[in-house]
């Protein structure tokens, strides 16, 4: 790390820093599991109290029909100074498999420069990290060159079902020049990066029925239809011989990559070899002609998550079941439009299964994909903010995930520009979550000179201000 300003506040107050993380990350708050809606909570009331104690001037807790988000606001800023508003959540990912942890999940501590913990990178030390700026230029400057919103999410883990809702309820108060989202990572300790877009999603689950009872395979095997049959076949023909999803008019809207996107691609050090391990498959498959790189980022996808039907019990029942069913999810990538998709895609399943065959698909919600706009001038003060932390310009990436990114843009009429440090193998949704410590540091200095950034940036581009 070079000599950032907030450089000094993370070397003397290393120890509080890591103590207030700690505490953070010892509260439960899976946002999937029931039984842990009061985490939740806690977790939120826990957040809510650290703002006011880092020196947000309003802090409050933002009721949703599910678990609760936290609004902090700072807005002491000079005349003309933007209005900057941090994305992130408190919630976290179940722990199963309990087994496989290395130490008890909700136990933090640092092992060979790595805080060990659910939800240390996804997303409680991201966040934490822009508090911790907020703090230290607090203590040293007695304020912040930018008008500052922290919007921390409770639902982002079970897909932000109440989110949307919540922007569009709150929108005058989220009000923003530009949107900082810390839930992403980097290519590399030392190859700084910036996601410059994120999948969408939409899924579904599929049932095709044949009978209203599954029936003898001795009596009626051979002479009806087999509905799992007919559903191994139409799975078969999501894809085409060249790996791409085969549904006509898919991939109609796909935008090409950006000059600057693909040589960023062509930049990035990748090693196949060490992401197959990691993936822990025998071989890498997927679109011809497209780098592994690409089918994980900038490519859309079909994914069967599930399928089932029929007996499934110890030993086997000679049936012809009367219904099968399947689990299916699409990334779409821009400028993919979700409600397009879902027409698209039930239309081509009612056309590909056989008349006499009874087809329901239910969808479960839709994210839509969404871009940074690079040409913007937050484009460019992130850029020189990582620059100026890392020693060298972030080269340009896209995420696989999907998020809520696109109706934050959307909603709040907003650019949305992403400083995430997280690392390939931080072991995200995984046991023995990590955070790399160095990461860390660098992303509380990098929050801070990002703040500093934005307010030039917006000054340059309107002197009056």
């Amino acid at each position: 790390m070079t000599n950032p300003r907030l450089a000094a506040y993370c070397s003397s107050e290393a120890d509080a820093v890591q103590n207030r993380l700690f505490r953070w990350l010892e509260i439960p708050s899976i946002s999937a599991a029931p039984e842990h809606a009061a985490d939740v909570r806690r977790s939120a009331v826990w957040l809510a109290d650290a703002c006011r104690d880092a020196g947000f001037e309003r802090v409050e807790i933002f009721e949703t029909p599910g678990h609760p988000s936290v609004f902090a606001q700072w807005s002491g800023a000079p005349p003309g100074a933007p209005t900057v508003l941090v994305y992130g959540h408190h919630d976290v990912q179940p722990v199963d498999p309990i087994d496989a942890w290395e130490h008890p999940p909700f136990e933090p501590i640092v092992v060979d420069g790595e805080c060990r913990a659910r939800g240390a990178i996804d997303d409680k030390g991201q966040v934490l990290y822009h508090l911790e700026a907020v703090r230290a230029t607090l203590a040293e400057r007695g304020s912040l060159p930018v008008n500052l919103k922290l919007l921390v999410e409770g639902e982002e883990e079970v897909g932000s079902p109440h989110f949307e809702a919540l922007l569009a309820e709150r929108a005058a108060e989220l009000a923003c020049d530009v949107i900082v989202v810390s839930d992403t990572g980097m290519i590399a300790p030392d190859v700084p990066s910036t996601d410059v877009s994120m999948r969408g999603l939409v899924a579904a689950t599929v049932t095709l029925t044949t009978s209203s009872i599954d029936l003898h395979s001795g009596t009626f095997g051979g002479a009806v239809p087999n509905p799992l049959h007919h559903l191994a076949r139409l799975v078969h023909r999501l894809h085409d011989d060249e790996g791409r999803v085969a549904l006509p008019g898919f991939a109609d809207d796909v935008a090409p990559l950006s000059a600057a996107e693909a040589a960023s691609l062509a930049d990035q050090p990748f090693d196949e070899e060490e992401f197959r391990r990691l993936a822990g498959v025998a071989f890498l498959e997927g679109e011809d002609g497209r780098s592994t790189l690409e089918r994980i980022g900038a490519r859309p996808t079909a994914e069967v998550v599930g399928i089932w039907g029929g007996y499934t019990g110890d030993g086997i029942k000679t049936i012809v079941p009367a219904s099968a069913l399947a689990k299916i999810s699409f990334r779409l990538v821009p400028d993919q439009d979700p409600a397009a998709i879902m027409t698209l895609v039930s239309d081509w399943i009612r056309s590909e299964v056989a008349d006499g065959i009874a087809v329901d698909i239910v969808w479960h919600g839709g994210v839509a994909p969404a871009r940074t706009d690079t040409d913007h001038w937050s484009f460019a003060a992130l850029a020189r903010a990582i620059t100026t932390v890392w020693g060298r310009a972030p080269l340009l990436t896209r995420v696989g995930g999907s998020g809520p990114e696109e109706s934050l843009g959307r909603v709040l009429d907003a650019p949305v520009v992403f400083l995430g440090v997280g690392l390939p193998g931080d072991r995200i949704h995984a046991p023995n979550e990590r955070m790399v410590m160095d990461q860390f540091w660098r992303g509380l200095c990098a929050a801070g000179e990002l703040y500093d950034e934005l307010a030039a940036a917006a000054e340059a581009v309107d002197p009056a201000t």
